[in-house]
């Protein structure tokens, strides 16, 4: 197979599907039959186009599937009175496979979205050829104190009043984004703000869930963590940014030691790097697919 890059990308096909009476938005690139069928998860308040530059640069013969988690971009937020927890987007993955009768694929994730991948790929080893995780190595862990205390914030924070920023343009909330993100070049906040927005009287607002900030009131202890890194069976990559968090604490070596010590690699960049380097991120994944 030549696996070289496309240099003129076509646009990605907009596919939407339930997930339990929730709609929910992905974006659908290359041929249906393609042997190599990639699913991209993104970060926390981040959406599917967050892999737009990646995408540009991957082989024109994969199918690259970026999902947007409920609450995230085009996909449908949570009802008034539900709370968002982190199993909701492992289920998010699992209706998007059902939708499209997927069978074997690889997964990529960054940040949150690597942690849902981790729990994915423990939950469907069949399914999961390869996993890729960006900038992530499993979703918060601690001991019960820790969650007592996580207990006590989600009540304290259940019926804070919703409060919505309104900005005159995408340009203004790219602006902002780039404050909230020191990491972010300029262009990548601004890409994040385009499609990250919605128009409202006034101007903008993003589209994030708002609920998504609060506080959940379940999170998985260390042990579970492990456990769920333990449990995964394909080859596995991490990609770390140079400028971004570090993986060099007694926890983080006990996450990298369940997963088999998979190789990190290191890339000039932010949190965000693959946004940083699309290029140096695909070849990664061509060599690590291939």
């Amino acid at each position: 197979m030549n696996l070289t890059a496309q240099t003129v990308a076509p646009p990605p096909e907009v596919t939407t599907f339930d997930a339990g009476g929730l709609t929910l938005h992905a974006l659908d690139r290359g041929p249906k039959d393609a042997a190599t069928i990639v699913v991209l998860l993104h970060g926390w308040l981040d959406h599917c186009h967050s892999f737009d530059w990646l995408c540009e640069k991957l082989p024109a013969e994969w199918r690259l599937l970026a999902l947007d988690f409920r609450g995230h971009g085009n996909s449908d937020p949570l009802p008034p009175g539900a709370t968002h927890q982190f199993t909701d987007h492992v289920a998010d993955v699992e209706a998007l496979v059902r939708h499209l009768s997927l069978t074997s694929f690889h997964l990529v994730g960054h940040s949150l979205g690597g942690s849902v991948a981790i729990c994915y790929s423990a939950a469907r080893p069949e399914a999961v050829k390869t996993l890729t995780l960006i900038e992530s190595l499993g979703t918060s862990g601690g001991d019960a104190q820790r969650s007592v205390e996580r207990l006590k914030d989600f009540v304290d924070g259940l019926f804070k009043p919703v409060r919505r920023r309104v900005y005159a343009s995408a340009e203004e909330a790219g602006r902002r984004v780039a404050e909230a993100n020191s990491s972010y070049s300029p262009a990548a906040s601004q890409l994040m703000a385009k499609f990250g927005t919605v128009a409202v009287d006034g101007g903008v607002i993003f589209r994030a869930d708002p609920m998504l900030k609060r506080t959940s009131g379940m999170a998985f202890d260390e042990s579970q963590v492990l456990a769920f890194c333990e449990a995964v069976r394909c080859p596995v990559q991490v990609l770390h940014g140079t400028r971004a968090m570090t993986f060099d604490d007694d926890v983080m070596e006990a996450r990298l030691k369940a997963l088999r010590d998979p190789p990190v690699v290191m890339i000039e960049g932010g949190h965000h790097v693959h946004l940083d380097q699309p290029a140096a991120v695909a070849a990664q994944l061509v060599k690590h697919l291939s």
